[in-house]
């Protein structure tokens, strides 16, 4: 599945909630299914910067595709940086470098995210791109 079809198929979910606390709680609800991530791996060389709260960000590259392993010490910013893991994750370093999707303009987030939770949300896209960025050619 492309990117954009991830992101068409998050789109359509949270078209079903009809109001912007349903899509917060949606993206708590995220954060639920992302708890494997390691003890070892909370250190600052994958930690994002720009962000609220505490949030790290894994690279990992495999058979020429990139995955992202993540988490937050906060529900809200643990399920952001679930959902955009689970965008870009599987994805060719190229085809992330050049993907121009807005999240916050695709998902409507600006409606239920403070300023500085879509900071976070920007810092996150931003590591996953710089990453994948120095793979390219």
């Amino acid at each position: 599945m492309s990117i954009q079809e991830k992101i068409d198929n998050y789109k359509k979910t949270l078209s079903l909630f009809p109001n912007p606390q349903e899509k917060y709680q949606y993206l708590i609800e995220q954060a639920k299914f992302n708890d494997d991530f390691p003890e070892n791996l909370k250190i600052d060389e994958f930690k994002v910067n720009g962000c609220q709260s505490q949030v790290w960000l894994v690279p990992e590259e495999q058979n020429n595709k990139l995955y992202f392993k993540s988490d937050s010490d906060a529900l809200i910013a643990k399920g952001l940086v679930t959902l955009i893991s689970t965008i870009y994750s599987g994805e060719t370093a190229n085809d992330i470098v050049n993907s121009e999707a807005d999240l916050m303009e695709e998902f409507e987030l600006g409606v239920i995210l403070s300023p500085a939770r879509r900071n976070g949300a920007f810092s996150m896209l931003k590591k996953i791109k710089d990453f994948a960025s120095g793979l390219t050619d």
